[in-house]
């Protein structure tokens, strides 16, 4: 188990950083005769990501309580502290960064970790039973959600909330419980969609995309185009079409549109496959677990992972409505990696204690 995790986690990241690389070309809108600055970056991310997991991996304040508790309280105060002007940047249509010069940050995508952590740090010495119900647990998850929520963030609030649901399930959570959340989940979830046209537009998209090819189906349609012709092996490494400004966000969100296109269904499957061990492995590792703490926190970093990686693959294959995610591993920039790789660290440290 541990040396499937390591490897395919690694895998996954060279991987990430061979195609950043052939998409580097063409990056948003502006063309780039050398995309050497974007992988150095991206390699950059790459090794400060890989240090900060040795050392969470390594450190005995990973299984402290306490720990989790004070950087919880630091991503709340960094969560409000992006819709404060002159503090947080807007990028994308979301106000969600914190800027220092020339280095930025998305505290949404600490969130995550951080509640997953949380949560299981403070379900560690609670007793499983059928009707567990604690407003406290619900507390520390909503209370991130709704920040995130406001700069706004759908896709960040979403991985977040189903991925802390799922250690509450696994903790003793009782089925009725998430029948009556899932119902009032469902009711809120409808209500954010029509409170903001831009979603109710990307809904319409997703059902008919070809309603609209150059406004809201555009993202979804030019992925397609990506996928579609890649066949069986692909154009070959940086001979992607589509990364020529049609497909936006080519390094980012729809970096496995780059890839199906370049390497065809055959480098699609190993990208799926490597992602399949690196989870068989974790939740191997869950079981494992010496204690009550380690079982969830790790079994909430594969949530995390596998529901993220669900809905990007989704969103670019055409499966679920278009929302921006980034692929685990995978998608350039410095927060989404680093939050993946402390994941890793995180299952490490716990995997290293197992007995």
């Amino acid at each position: 188990m541990k040396i499937a995790f390591v490897l395919s986690a690694i895998a996954l990241s060279c991987i990430g950083l061979a195609f950043v690389h052939s998409a580097g070309s063409y990056w948003g809108t502006v063309y780039y005769a050398n995309s050497s600055p974007f992988i150095i970056k991206q390699s950059i991310h790459m090794v400060v990501s890989m240090g900060i997991a040795f050392f969470i991996m390594k450190s005995p304040l990973t299984s402290k309580e306490k720990t989790w508790t004070i950087i919880y309280w630091l991503v709340i105060v960094a969560l409000i502290a992006v819709k404060i002007p002159g503090i947080g940047a807007f990028r994308n249509g979301s106000q969600s960064w914190i800027v220092f010069g020339p280095l930025s940050i998305q505290p949404a995508e600490f969130a995550k970790i951080t509640v997953i952590t949380k949560l299981a740090s403070s379900l560690r010495f609670r007793n499983k039973g059928k009707y567990v119900f604690n407003l406290k647990d619900i507390g520390i998850i909503l209370l991130p959600a709704g920040l995130i929520m406001l700069q706004p963030d759908l896709g960040s609030t979403v991985i977040l909330i189903v991925s802390a649901f799922i250690v509450l399930f696994v903790a003793g959570y009782s089925l009725r419980f998430f029948t009556i959340i899932g119902v009032a989940g469902l009711v809120a979830f409808v209500g954010l969609i029509a409170a903001a046209s831009y979603r109710l537009d990307r809904i319409k998209s997703y059902i008919d995309p070809w309603n609209d090819p150059l406004g809201t189906g555009f993202q979804g349609i030019q992925s397609l185009f990506a996928i579609a012709p890649g066949g069986l092996f692909g154009h070959g490494y940086g001979n992607s079409r589509q990364k020529y400004l049609y497909l936006p966000e080519p390094q980012n969100d729809f970096i496995f549109s780059i890839i199906a296109e370049e390497s065809g269904f055959l480098g699609a499957t190993i990208i799926i496959s490597l992602f399949i061990v690196l989870l068989v492995a974790t939740f191997g590792i869950a079981i494992r677990s010496k204690d009550r703490f380690s079982f969830l926190a790790v079994t909430g970093m594969g949530a995390m992972i596998l529901f993220q990686t669900f809905l990007n693959i989704g969103v670019v294959s055409g499966l679920l409505p278009v929302t921006g995610v980034t692929l685990p591993f995978i998608s350039y920039g410095g927060s989404s990696l680093m939050t993946t790789w402390i994941a890793v660290g995180i299952v490490m440290h716990f995997m290293n204690e197992k007995t």
